[in-house]
This record gives structure tokens, C-alpha cells and sequence, in this order.
């Protein structure tokens, strides 16, 4: 097989093993993510560089849930130059704590946090700030990384030692899946395209649940179909104080 092969093999494995061991937490995050909809708490989502593209794919596009909003924070969005300083910023103590700080957050809100490994200290403060502002935590992480790794935070805790809902991506120690004949390294990561396979299905049960309660789900329609902006207009006017990113 060549790569291609290889890696479109591994990722639909990957997502099968997901899918069969990962249905309840899944299953539990959606029903959390649909009860703060219905009560008007809001969505939160962050990861650290890579692991924060997952909070982009969630919001502010056709489908996605009107009430999440992405956490952007200097330097964790790999927007600086040298981009190596983001690695380093990534494990400073207290920073996490710091952007916690800065959102306008409330008891029973959600916080949805990614990150592959767990280890750092800005994601695993973000999570034990959240925690104690009464939120209700979401991680996504790889447990066989997080369990191959140390913890580089104080407390020597890992990300998942503060999630209510902890959800595996089953991805491999290191990320990378693909071996090549002649080169020790693997290629090519893994845990963005199942991380956003995951959080679109769980986003999509909660969307579901809220429409089998009697609840319309706060959705985007794309801008390029006819109506869409008036449409999205209208839903961003009705979930206007859970939204921070207009």
C-alpha cells in the first residue's frame, strides 16, 4: 500500500475504535452541551496551538453550533514567529489560569479542552480553573499518550484528571501513523481530523437532543445559500448573551 493508503486505513480504524469504545462519553457530552443550551449557560472550547484548531472547526460555520465560542489566546493560536516560542508558552504555569480569567464565564457554563498529550501546563490549568468556577469540563485527549508521558504541571495531574467527560481519541503515542520505508520517523497526525469527527458527531447528537425536548438547535446556515443571513441573523439575535466572539 503506499501512504495514502496507509493513513486513510489507519484514521478509518482509528475512527471505528472510537466509535465502539467512545459512544458514552460521547454520549454524555452532548447531553451536557445540550442542557446549556437550554438553560442559556454558554460553550467554551480551547486547545493550545494544533489541539486549537478543533475550537475553530467549531464555531462560526454552516452547521455548527451558534453557541460555542473559541478561546484565543496570544500565543496558543500559532500565530507567532518563531513559531518553537508557542511550545514553550504552552507549558508556562499560570497563564492558563490567566486567559481563564479574562473570559466572561458563569457556574454551569461548559469548557470543551484538547489537547493529544494532556500534559501542559496552560490546558491543564484552563481545566482545573474552569473546574473551580463551577464549569462543567469536556476533554478530548489520546489516554495511551497521556498514560506514555509525564504531567508538566505542579501538581503532576494530567488534563484528564480534571475532565467530567473525558472522551479518547484512540490515537498512538506520538500522533503520527504512517511509517515509510528507510525513515525512522512516522508521518502524519492523526488527531485533528478524528478529534473534529468526534466533536462534529457529539455537536450533532446534542443538536439532536434539543430537537427531540422541543428545543429549535442554534445552528448556522451558510451565508451562500439564499436566506442565510437573515437566518443567522435571527439566531444570533436570540443567543446573543452566550455569544463572545461577535
Amino acid at each position: 500500500m503506499s501512504a495514502l493508503d496507509v493513513y486513510m486505513s489507519k484514521v478509518t480504524k482509528i475512527l471505528e475504535k472510537v466509535n465502539a469504545t467512545q459512544k458514552q462519553a460521547m454520549e454524555k457530552a452532548a447531553k451536557i452541551i445540550a442542557d446549556a443550551n437550554k438553560t442559556k449557560n454558554s460553550i467554551f472550547a480551547f486547545g493550545c496551538n494544533h489541539a486549537g484548531l478543533l475550537a475553530f472547526e467549531l464555531f462560526y460555520r454552516t452547521g455548527g453550533m451558534v453557541t460555542i465560542n473559541p478561546v484565543r489566546a496570544p500565543g496558543m493560536m500559532l500565530e507567532i514567529t518563531p513559531i518553537t516560542s508557542s511550545s514553550k508558552m504552552e507549558r508556562l504555569t499560570d497563564y492558563g489560569k490567566i486567559i481563564f480569567d479574562g473570559l466572561k464565564t458563569k457556574k454551569g457554563d461548559v469548557m470543551i479542552i484538547h489537547s493529544v498529550s494532556g500534559r501542559n501546563n496552560v490546558t491543564i490549568d484552563m481545566a482545573k480553573s474552569a473546574k473551580e468556577a463551577g464549569l462543567t469540563v469536556i476533554v478530548l485527549t489520546s489516554l495511551e499518550m497521556a498514560n506514555g508521558v509525564t504531567s508538566r504541571h505542579p501538581s503532576g495531574k494530567m488534563l484528564h484528571h480534571f475532565g467530567d467527560v473525558v472522551i479518547d481519541n484512540c490515537g498512538v503515542v506520538g500522533d503520527a501513523v504512517v511509517e515509510l520505508d528507510g525513515f525512522d520517523q512516522k508521518v502524519s497526525a492523526t488527531s485533528t481530523a478524528v478529534g473534529a469527527a468526534i466533536l462534529n458527531a457529539v455537536v450533532a447528537r446534542a443538536d439532536e437532543l434539543l430537537l427531540e425536548s422541543g428545543v429549535t438547535p442554534p445552528v448556522f446556515k451558510s451565508g451562500n445559500m439564499d436566506g442565510g443571513d437573515e437566518f443567522n441573523k435571527k439566531v444570533i439575535e436570540e443567543y446573543k448573551d452566550n455569544i463572545f466572539y461577535m
